[in-house]
């Protein structure tokens, strides 16, 4: 297990997580996902591998469709750092662009058909 550390642009949200080295990432071509052009954890994390240190007014909640998902962003800044998974609820990926010295952009990546689901 690997421990890194991330957050927003303006630091008002922060996290820190615990997982297997970070090695490639995963887009999604749903809606919200094409739109906002993140690179995600390719694997979700469990409740006890993510901790989110921010005032909870700080934190913006975006839901559609189904409402499952939860999709976080900073109020201040606009990104966004982590959603709530549609497919495991209670279970969490994280946006790597926002992982402290990692490189998101020099990462492979697959793709999620998350326009199926």
């Amino acid at each position: 297990m690997e421990s890194y550390q991330g957050s927003c642009h303006c630091g008002a949200i922060k996290f820190s997580i615990q997982c297997e080295p970070i090695t490639k990432g995963v887009r999604c071509n749903c809606s919200i996902c094409k739109r906002k052009g993140a690179l995600m954890l390719p694997f979700a994390l469990a409740p006890e591998q993510i901790e989110i240190d921010a005032d909870p007014n700080d934190i913006g909640l975006y839901q559609f469709g189904t409402k499952v998902a939860k999709h976080y962003f900073c109020k201040h800044c606009g990104i966004y750092t982590h959603h709530e998974t549609l497919r495991q609820p209670g279970h969490y990926r994280i946006n790597i662009g926002c992982v402290d010295n990692l490189d998101s952009l020099s990462l492979p990546f697959d793709v999620f058909d998350g326009a199926s689901l």
